[in-house]
Formats: structure tokens, C-alpha cells, sequence
């Protein structure tokens, strides 16, 4: 596993986590209009790019042009 994916993992993981404990411990609720929904979709998609080594965002911005890291630095 590479750095970039174990930072991914690890970044999805904190912010999910910082949610669940807000709403338990602070009791932060979850409504439909909540912007929280807009954290828990980005902690799921940094966790889910981590594991599957896949990022719609990645992808979005190959097409518009940008270059990896890797490409970028050659």
C-alpha cells in the first residue's frame, strides 16, 4: 500500500469518526438539509478512493488536463 492511499484511508476514517463522535457526544443531529452530509460524503469518497485506489475527482481533473504528481514532476 502507498503513502497516498494509507493518508486517503486514514483522512476518511477521521472525519467519519469526528462525525460519529459529534453526534453522540455533542449531540449533533443529522437533518435532511444538514451540510454534514456534504463532510460524510467526503470522508466516504477519500475512504472508498483509499481502498479501491480509484477518485471521481482524479479522473475529472486528468480530462480537464491536469497531471499527476508523478507526471508532473518528470
Amino acid at each position: 500500500m502507498s503513502i497516498q492511499r494509507a493518508i486517503r484511508i486514514i483522512a476518511g476514517s477521521f472525519i467519519l469518526l469526528s462525525l460519529y463522535l459529534a453526534s453522540v457526544y455533542n449531540g449533533v443531529v443529522l437533518s435532511e438539509a444538514s451540510w454534514l452530509w456534504f463532510t460524510i460524503f467526503i470522508g466516504v469518497n477519500l475512504l472508498q478512493s483509499g481502498i479501491t485506489k480509484w477518485c471521481l475527482m482524479e479522473t475529472i481533473l486528468a480530462k480537464l488536463g491536469m497531471k499527476s504528481c508523478c507526471e508532473a514532476n518528470k
